[in-house]
């Protein structure tokens, strides 16, 4: 996969990038895991023979995942935003990521158990949150920011409300 790519992303894993890509692979489409490579020698994140890297995709976008040992931890200054259709797909993979390890955060944010953040979006917010409506804009937004998963009804809800008056 690397050869053929001019970019792809490189994300740090303490220990755990091939379990981490396989996990990936059995939840979302379009997911894959490629080659591991193990290191030549020993270094601080990897005895020699030790997966070093693991090819894989995540959602059709290529990536690396480099076991590089405690050294570094993951942010949300990165995460992955998912594109869901409705609530069935969002609470999918919601709960697989929570449910495996991971943790819930605001607004639609969750981590995985190895630290790396996804905003798990129902294309009914992106798109909402991008019309020329500002007052519905502002409701759906003020409803997302009271959840953890969003809840789509909820915000078709907030989005249909009728303002009240000043």
């Amino acid at each position: 996969m690397t050869t053929n790519n001019k970019a792809l992303i490189c994300l740090w894993y303490e220990k755990d990038a091939e379990a981490a890509a396989r996990f990936y692979a059995g939840i979302f489409p379009d997911t894959s895991v490629g080659k591991v490579h193990n290191s030549p020698a020993d270094n601080p994140s990897a005895k020699e023979g030790e997966p070093l890297t693991v090819e894989f995709t995540v959602l059709g976008i290529p990536c690396l995942g480099l076991n590089g040992g405690p050294h570094f931890k993951q942010s949300e200054a990165f995460s992955f935003q998912v594109i869901t259709e409705d609530q069935e797909e969002t609470d999918r993979y919601w709960n697989a990521i929570v449910g495996n390890g991971g943790q819930e955060s605001m607004c639609g944010w969750c981590k995985d158990r190895w630290g790396v953040s996804w905003q798990i979006t129902p294309r009914f917010l992106a798109e909402a949150m991008n019309q020329g409506d500002s007052g519905r804009a502002k409701r759906i937004f003020e409803a997302m920011m009271k959840m953890k998963k969003i809840d789509i009804a909820a915000l078709e809800a907030a989005a249909d409300a009728v303002p009240a008056e000043a």
